[in-house]
């Protein structure tokens, strides 16, 4: 029963982060507004593939790890933050790039202006949420933190090998969610109306995010 507790603990503090609106939000909304649906849905399995990683590496004593070497979650911290820039700056460039319904059939929409997106999006869209999910070292203190909070001192087994595939269902299960609703008609075609000021918005939120993990990392 306690153990039970303490799992329904770490899922609803998973749940609740990934509620919460960040880079993973901002790139699967857009996909689908701008793309199609089953490329948002991989990018969702995506998502849910990078949560069951950070349960892994988790379970696996990464908070100790990168408290013992300082220099390698800065330099994580550093090359995610700059990562979501660069995904930030491409969205931005592409913002005035005109979009055609039609384009949706012969892969020539937005979406393929997005890094690791250019030819066949579909296959991509998952590989492009996986990186989104963990360029972020931050997330995977807050699993690590989560974890050492409210896991039993001496898990059974069925706990450790129940954690990462439920994560990866909550990861994946909240963002298809949000792409199932991203990508119903009138979300594209209010996304149609205002694609430039979208565009650059979204741009503008994950280059910000990214400067923000730098500024915080490099801050004495």
């Amino acid at each position: 029963m306690a153990e039970i507790l303490a799992l329904t603990g770490i899922l609803g503090a998973l749940l609740i982060g990934a509620i919460s609106p960040g880079p993973s939000f901002v790139l699967v909304s857009r996909i689908a507004v701008a793309s199609s649906r089953n490329e948002a849905l991989l990018a969702s399995l995506g998502m849910g593939v990078g949560g069951a990683l950070f349960a892994c590496m988790a379970l696996l004593g990464l908070a100790t790890l990168l408290n013992e070497v300082p220099w390698l979650y800065l330099g994580l911290r550093i090359i995610g933050g700059g990562y979501l820039i660069y995904l930030g700056w491409c969205i931005w460039i592409a913002a005035k790039q005109p979009f055609d319904a039609p384009a949706q059939q012969n892969r020539t929409n937005t979406f393929n202006t997005l890094p690791a997106a250019r030819s066949h999006p579909r296959t991509k869209a998952f590989a492009l949420g996986l990186v989104t999910q963990v360029s972020n070292p931050k997330t995977a203190i807050v699993y690590a933190s989560i974890f050492a909070s409210l896991m039993p001192a001496d898990p059974s087994f069925w706990m450790l090998y129940s954690l990462p595939p439920l994560v990866f269902a909550i990861e994946a299960g909240w963002y298809a969610l949000v792409a199932q609703l991203f990508s119903r008609r009138r979300a594209k075609l209010t996304y149609l109306r205002s694609k430039t000021w979208i565009d650059r918005t979204a741009g503008f939120v994950l280059a910000g995010l990214g400067g923000k993990l730098i500024a915080d990392s490099i801050r004495p």
